[in-house]
Formats: C-alpha cells, structure tokens, sequence
C-alpha cells in the first residue's frame, strides 16, 4: 500500500489495517467501499442496509447523475481524494463502485452513453452495478425469474404487487427504502441466483446497453455479504 499523506491519516481508507483491533480498542478498517449511485433514494438507503461488521466502512452517496456523467463525477472525486492510482491493481479489500440504470427512453445515444459508461468504469479499475433496463429489476427478481424486457412502469407494477405498497409514489420515499434491505432479504438467496441465470444467459458479445433485461447487481450484494456481521 503506498505512503499516506499525514493530513489523510484519519480517513478510511488510509486506516485500513490486516490485523485485528488498533491499539485504542477498536476494530480498524480492513474492508473499504465506496459506492456511488444514480440514485439519490433508493439505491443509496438500500445498500446502506446491509449490516457489515466493524472491520468493514461502506460511504454510499446518491449523485443523481445517471450513465457517463456519473462514472466521469466519479472519476473526478477519486482523483482529488487520491484515490484513483492504481485502482485497476487494487486489491479486494478496497472497492469502488458506481450504480446506474440503463432507463432507456428509446433515444440511440443512451444505448451508447450506457456502454461507454461501462467501458469507462472498467479502465479506472472501478466495478459496476449495472441494471437494463432499472435497478428496480434486481428487486423483482426477489420473487420471480423475468428474462421479458418490461418498462419500469411495469416493474413498479409488479413491485407494488409483491410489496402491498404502491410502488410508483412510495418506492423513493426515504422511509420505505431505508426498510427495503430487510424486506427483501428473506428472498436474496432466490435474488442471487434469478440474477445470476439471467445475467449468464447473454452471450459476452452483446453489448451491455442490448441485454435487457439483466442486472450485474448481484455482483456487489455478494462481494457486501462477505462482510456481514457474524
């Protein structure tokens, strides 16, 4: 791990540590991620959910920035954080991440805003929780295999079916998202595989922006379930 700067001493991620507790008692930071999403609801307070233990820091902020435009923000912030060097050899212990949609509008420059957001990600060793076409999909998935492209309309549908909530005007309200983890978390494991089958039944030639539907979401529900508390 290279050098860090005396003014970032107190910061996560230069106070991760392999051992155990610090010398004051407490457990330092052995596993970092930094999660930013399109999101500024649903996305961020369900992933804030998720109970990790003390030798683990999750930061999850909502950006409301969606495709390029978010993975370029981020980019930016790494770089004035002192972050970015190096992240494509990083090892697992520190991970970042961006969360977006494809939310298609039918407008041929998201499909490719959508790849190059993906491309782009991937050259600066950041990992994407991608979703075509709505993160919304990964959550349906708690429920039922869905391998037909559908609208979010639909998704929130389905969605306000299986929740007896209506979706559409509560699923971004802040007190409905932040309880979303443990409602669905008796059904993950079902989540894990429906998304996993789903997002192995594309072939790697297709392009990100055509496999609709498909979530790469269950990616980091699984990398955060390996820091769970005991």
């Amino acid at each position: 791990m290279k050098r860090v700067k005396v003014s970032d001493a107190d910061k996560p991620w230069a106070v991760r540590a392999k051992t155990g507790r610090a010398a004051s008692g407490r457990f330092r930071v052995k596993n970092l991620f930094r999660i930013f999403c399109e999101g500024e609801n649903t996305e961020p307070l369900y992933l804030k959910g998720f109970p990790v233990n003390t030798e683990t820091h999750v930061e999850v902020v909502g950006l409301g920035r969606g495709k390029s435009a978010l993975v370029r923000e981020v980019i930016s912030r790494l770089k004035r954080d002192g972050m970015l060097s190096r992240q494509e050899n990083y090892d697992a212990d520190r991970q970042i991440w961006v969360v977006f949609d494809m939310d298609c509008r039918g407008v041929d420059s998201d499909f490719a805003d959508f790849d190059q957001a993906v491309a782009l990600a991937s050259q600066h060793g950041l990992r994407v929780a991608w979703s075509n076409d709505a993160f919304e999909l990964w959550f349906v998935l708690h429920y039922k295999y869905l391998d037909s492209a559908l609208s979010r309309e639909q998704y929130y549908e389905l969605l306000s079916g299986y929740l007896c909530h209506d979706y559409k005007s509560e699923g971004k309200r802040k007190d409905f998202c932040t309880g979303l983890y443990k409602r669905l978390l008796a059904d993950q494991a079902v989540a894990i595989r429906n998304a996993s089958k789903l997002f192995e039944s594309w072939h790697s030639g297709v392009p990100f922006s055509k496999r609709n539907p498909s979530t790469a979401v269950f990616h980091l529900v699984a990398e955060l379930n390996r820091c769970l508390k005991p």
